[in-house]
């Protein structure tokens, strides 16, 4: 009887599955039985090898997602960059564009908001982009309602305060906590509750729904950077290193 070396089963292992499926169907039932053995025997005394191919198949399926993600983002690139109506802020003429998909009332994206404040004045060179995305009930819905109209009808700078102010905010979104957030930013509360409901916000919404789902982002806070999707919250450092791989290629 001949047994198979470790070696040589290391090889079998390594063939391609056309060419192993070949030499397989030519074996007689013996012989598959003594492979079969063999294959199992090499697995219990070295079960390393299983955790070794279970990572090497969880870094080709990111590998593959990374690239889906990014035949994405190719596709609906115009619209994260150039919709007419999300905020901008940063550097307008930045090297690299961050695009952020938040929910007010999103915990992730409370904690990743002086975090992304941070990367872009230390960075200097991103353009950011702020789609609001309300996906976690009535407040938040209310929240970029409000963030939306604010922006309609004050302006930039006027949306950028009611962003921060809405992202810190820790009571009850209602037409009376907003009318008072409204006071403390000096702007006009009631015009703005008035417009809130208005097909003007609605449509802001609905085009950042239908963005977000060709997109396949289901959840705050969401990321585009260049054409890199970042699914999730991710700190500080995390974003540096990948603002510096993307620009390094």
């Amino acid at each position: 009887m001949t047994r198979l070396t470790l070696p040589a089963l290391g090889l079998c292992l390594a063939l391609p599955l056309p060419a192993l499926a070949l030499d397989l169907e030519s074996m007689s039932d013996v012989e598959r039985g003594l492979f079969r053995a063999e294959v199992r025997a090499f697995l219990l005394e070295n079960p390393e090898v299983i955790m070794e191919a279970v990572a090497v198949l969880e870094e080709r399926e990111k590998a593959a997602k990374e690239l889906a993600d990014v035949e994405l983002v190719r596709a609906n690139l115009d619209e994260l960059l150039n919709d007419g109506h999300s905020w901008e802020g940063g550097n307008p003429d930045g090297d690299l564009v961050l695009v952020e998909f938040i929910d007010y009332r999103c915990g992730y994206c409370r904690r990743a908001h002086n975090e992304v404040e941070q990367l872009i004045e230390m960075d200097g060179n991103i353009r950011f982009i702020v789609k609001e995305f309300p996906i976690l009930g009535q407040e938040s819905e209310l929240s970029s309602r409000f963030a939306i109209a604010t922006h309609q009808l004050a302006g930039d700078e006027a949306y950028k305060s009611a962003h921060d102010a809405l992202i810190t905010f820790k009571g009850q979104v209602n037409d009376t906590s907003l009318l008072r957030i409204a006071e403390t930013l000096g702007l006009e509360g009631q015009s703005i509750l008035d417009h809130m409901q208005s097909d003007a916000v609605t449509k802001v919404i609905a085009e950042n729904h239908s963005l977000a789902g060709r997109l396949q982002i289901s959840g705050t806070p969401s990321f585009v950077m260049g054409e890199r999707m970042l699914r999730g919250y991710l700190p500080l450092d995390g974003m540096m290193q990948i603002a510096e791989a993307i620009r390094a290629n």
